[in-house]
């Protein structure tokens, strides 16, 4: 019991210590580029009305809806582990295949061109 008590004085002063630092150190170096927000490129002070790219948009939605899915298959190693590995496999080619399907129809829809 007491391990515990000590552990947890000793996580709460570090984490204390560690968050007193990171506020303490930027107000030691302020200057205008770190004071002002950064929004991915864009002027955050000027115009809210700028022409945005919906090419650039919509390539950055399919790259994460991929990439979403992907991260489905990191699990499959551990899966193979399971008592009945075929049906694991049988899942795993199906969503390889939706994946390609997906893939092939935005291509054939023009949707990965960048330039029309």
């Amino acid at each position: 019991m007491i391990n515990l008590i000590y552990s947890l004085i000793i996580n709460s002063s570090l984490s204390i210590i560690i968050v007193m630092i990171a506020f303490w150190i930027p107000q030691l170096y302020l200057y205008l580029d770190k004071s002002s927000p950064y929004e991915c490129g864009f002027d955050p002070l000027g115009s809210a009305r700028l022409p945005f790219s919906m090419k650039f948009f919509l390539i950055a939605i399919t790259f994460l809806l991929f990439d979403l899915e992907i991260a489905l298959l990191l699990p499959l190693p551990w899966a193979i582990q399971l008592s009945s590995p075929m049906t694991m496999l049988v899942l795993a080619y199906s969503l390889i295949l939706l994946l390609t399907g997906g893939l092939a129809y935005e291509w054939l829809q023009k949707g990965l061109e960048w330039t029309e």
